[in-house]
């Protein structure tokens, strides 16, 4: 029988991942009633970084050696910047393994430069891992292919292993570059069934996943809000993942939202990372202040400034993830959502998930808008893929049936990693049309 010290380190962390994962079962099982939701909260998020490390070091040993144990046997080896370039090659490796746990320990109002610098490392070493199994198969199949003869020098072997660290440093700066602009508004326009007349043109602006958190704060919260402001809507939504971290931690950087002020209204629904933050009540109180109104499980009457007469129903639903994560009082409830709201009038929608807002239309298809985010349209390659083939939705407006859009905001900032490649921020002026 192979002991644990037998096996190679790939394995052995393979092993320590499933031990990580085995923990975070029980804690959402045996463990969930006997510890307090904010610990329960902590603890799990703690497992989802020792869990993710685990993975990553899989990863991180396949780096190392292709990026320097490689170079051993050559005479790049003896060379004076060999060792700078093994000391760069570890702390990148750190960096990116640390960008984890800057979400329990380095949030503050403005990012720490720590959290900016490990996050982009986390970004360029998901970039480099591409390109190192994707790059290493084409080559193992072109010499499959080409047989045994098809040998190369070490020197073209060396060059070929250089493209790869090259072409991740050159997507990172893109990303990068890409993420450090403004949001770009996207205007939409989009017929509601059974809106009156007197609220053909209302505007409603769209925002989703800000991720108030280690890499996004204050400063920019507040361009969006000037953004949102210049725009002039006569409605604002924000439909989840607004923020990373608790309420009292992060506050001040919370401030920009209160010059919100859409005169029919702004209002909330919670993403799936508002319940990782397990303060959702706090972060409900906190919006109120800044007369920002949560909808849970709730709606209101959305009424005509020409008419009092004319109205449509403005519904939000919980993130589906508080089922998952039994957070108590809350969860998707459509019927909860929608009582009250007749398909006599115009009903939209706010649910964070593109899954929800599938399983919103499957109950009520008389629904005739649904405003969501959650896939940040992927973020960043090689992520697009994934995020295109999990959601039924991606980004964009879609039709669904024939008097029902779906559409999903790519996101007004982006999620820890301060990048953006194959995909674009956006802020979304939504105009409704009275068909």
């Amino acid at each position: 029988m192979i002991s644990i010290k037998q096996l190679p380190l790939e394995a052995k962390a393979a092993v320590a991942a499933g031990v990580i994962f085995f923990s975070m079962m029980l804690s959402r099982s045996y463990l969930a009633e006997q510890l307090e939701l904010k610990t329960r909260h902590w603890l799990l998020r703690l497992q989802m970084a020792l869990f993710a490390n685990s993975l990553m070091l899989i990863g991180s040993l396949h780096v190392w050696r292709s990026t320097v144990t490689m170079f051993y046997r050559s005479s790049a080896a003896s060379s004076f910047c060999f060792m700078p370039w093994k000391i760069a090659v570890l702390m990148f490796l750190a960096l990116a393994h640390s960008s984890f746990f800057t979400l329990l320990f380095l949030v503050a109002e403005e990012p720490y430069f720590f959290s900016l610098a490990a996050s982009t490392c986390l970004g360029a070493y998901i970039i480099l891992i591409f390109f190192l199994f994707a790059l290493g198969s084409v080559e193992q199949a072109y010499k499959f292919l080409a047989g045994r003869g098809a040998k190369a020098g070490s020197s073209n072997k060396n060059s070929r292993t250089a493209v790869k660290p090259v072409l991740a440093v050159m997507l990172t700066v893109i990303g990068l570059l890409n993420a450090s602009q403004p949001p770009t508004v996207n205007s939409v326009e989009i017929p509601v069934f059974k809106l009156p007349s007197t609220m053909n043109n209302l505007k409603v602006v769209l925002l989703s996943d800000i991720h108030l958190g280690p890499t996004v704060g204050k400063t920019k919260l507040a361009m969006i809000v000037q953004m949102v402001k210049a725009l002039k809507p006569d409605i604002t939504v924000i439909v989840g993942d607004l923020t990373d971290s608790e309420a009292e931690i992060i506050q001040p950087a919370v401030e920009p939202l209160g010059e919100l002020n859409s005169p029919l209204g702004t209002y909330f629904v919670t993403g799936n990372h508002e319940y990782y933050t397990s303060d959702v009540g706090n972060w409900f109180e906190l919006l109120k202040s800044f007369n920002i109104q949560p909808l849970h499980n709730e709606n209101v009457k959305i009424v005509s400034p020409k008419s009092p007469d004319d109205w449509f129903c403005l519904a939000g639903v919980d993130d589906i993830e508080a089922d998952v994560l039994r957070y108590s009082g809350h969860g998707m409830d459509l019927k909860k959502a929608l009582r009250g709201c007749s398909s006599e009038h115009a009903i939209v929608l706010l649910a964070h998930q593109p899954v929800a807002a599938k399983w919103a239309l499957h109950e009520r298809p008389d629904i005739n808008l649904i405003l969501s985010g959650h896939t940040h349209g992927g973020q960043m390659f090689p992520l697009n893929a994934g995020a295109y083939f999990l959601n039924p939705f991606f980004v964009g407006l879609y039709k669904v049936g024939q008097n029902t859009f779906v559409y999903v905001s790519p996101g007004t900032m982006y999620f820890g990693i301060p990048m953006r490649l194959g995909s674009r921020a956006e802020i979304t002026e939504i105009i409704l049309r009275s068909p």
